[in-house]
């Protein structure tokens, strides 16, 4: 028998509860042990929820209780559930979480003081096992690249607007069905799937940088304008969360991307999630499937428990000991290098684009291609240039912002041709 205390039993802890019961039969065969449920920790008693199990509001009754061998970690936030699992493990317990963000910024903590079996593939993808495939199907692989879609939400948005819906109604349809909160600022403004980025280059990289040293941009400023672009040069465009190694550094960033529409990336519709990860003997594997809701996250959940009753869980983020050939280093933002496309509002006057190509030329930056639009006293120009830095980048837009002719920010999103 293994016991199992969950702290948060909402819309993915009853699903963990359900599925138990429901599929007791298949689970205990597969985990070799019967897995029973023996208390929850919510926040409000009063609360009406589907589940037959003992609740309470203390979550030390199943931190510190001796009959406790799992404590699944379903709350949510930072503070409070780094309190809660730090207590189950300095207990003895083993645990398993969901929580992207209390990994984004603990999970080196925690795994110094996790002395049993530490799961977390629920984190990242909802129901696609990539944290099992990561440390274990490719751990023959020095990981070379991740490039993924992991937030659904913003891929649901994305789609739609590809379709031609604005920003604010694709968002409010989002959140009629269920696929966006009612504060949506966490989703699109790129920072959920920073999170997970974060959890994926520990395990290939065994690097510990936290959100805020990273490039992380969301899909606020997107236009309809910036999808006629992608149409017209056989672009689409994704919320990609990539990283990628070179050298001795690795780059960590997440950001509206315009992927050629021939990549199976640029397939992935609706709140479906992928990711693509490229090992240098195995190459390009691709993990498809559904990034989020009760049923394909508490799966993830329970194939954690499962691996912990059968006793072959793998250290926490895959290492057994120190990294030999890594110690490597965040790549600094300013040094990424990729393609762009921006788009750049101007007054309607000769010799602008003269300037425009000097302030360019300037930093080094080459323009590729160039549309412009006429809209009365005002020319809307789209351009997308060759490699260049994110350094020249920045400083070319800086300084098109302080001139005369330009009537709105600049704005530039990245190009991943490969």
């Amino acid at each position: 028998m293994v016991n199992i205390g969950i702290v948060g039993v909402g819309t993915v802890g009853e699903s963990v509860v359900q599925i138990l019961e429901e599929n007791r039969d298949i689970i205990t065969a597969r985990a070799g042990k019967e897995i029973k449920i023996i208390r929850g920790v919510v926040r409000d008693l009063g609360k009406v929820r589907n589940v037959n199990i003992p609740l309470t509001t203390n979550y030390k009754e199943v931190t510190r209780d001796p009959e406790v061998d799992i404590v699944v970690e379903l709350m949510g936030g930072v503070s409070g559930a780094y309190e809660v699992v730090r207590d189950a493990l300095l207990h003895g317990k083993s645990v398993v979480t969901a929580n992207k963000a209390l990994l984004a910024y603990h999970r080196f903590e925690l795994q110094q003081i996790a002395r049993n079996p530490f799961e977390y593939e629920a984190s990242v993808g909802g129901g696609i096992p990539i944290i099992k495939a990561l440390r274990e199907g490719l751990s023959a692989n020095h990981i070379l690249e991740i490039k993924g879609i992991i937030n659904g939400t913003c891929n649901y948005i994305l789609t739609e607007m590809e379709q031609g819906v604005d920003f604010e109604k694709a968002l409010k349809t989002a959140q009629q069905k269920g696929y966006a909160e009612a504060d949506p600022k966490f989703d699109i403004s790129g920072k959920d799937a920073g999170h997970k980025l974060l959890i994926l280059a520990s395990i290939a990289y065994n690097i510990d940088v936290k959100p805020e040293e990273i490039l992380i941009e969301g899909i606020e400023k997107l236009t309809p304008a910036d999808f006629q672009f992608a149409r017209q040069f056989g672009y689409k465009i994704k919320l990609l969360a990539i990283a990628r190694r070179v050298g001795d550094e690795v780059e960590l960033r997440v950001h509206p991307t315009l992927i050629p529409s021939n990549k199976l990336l640029s397939q992935v519709d609706g709140v479906m999630n992928a990711i693509s990860v490229v090992g240098d003997r195995v190459g390009e594997t691709l993990y498809y499937g559904a990034g989020a809701g009760g049923n394909p996250t508490a799966s993830a959940v329970i194939s954690d428990i499962i691996e912990i009753a059968r006793g072959t869980s793998t250290p926490m983020l895959g290492y057994k000991r120190p990294l030999e050939i890594g110690n490597f280093r965040l790549r600094p933002i300013e040094e990424i290098e990729t393609s762009y496309y921006i788009r750049l509002v101007v007054r309607d006057k000769l010799g602008i684009l003269a300037q425009i190509g000097e302030i360019f030329s300037r930093n080094s930056i080459s323009i590729k291609s160039l549309i412009q639009t006429a809209q009365g006293e005002q020319v809307e120009l789209f351009l997308s240039t060759h490699r260049c830095t994110e350094r020249a980048v920045r400083h070319s837009l800086a300084q098109l912002s302080t001139t005369d002719f330009i009537l709105r920010p600049p704005y530039s999103i990245r190009i991943e041709e490969e």
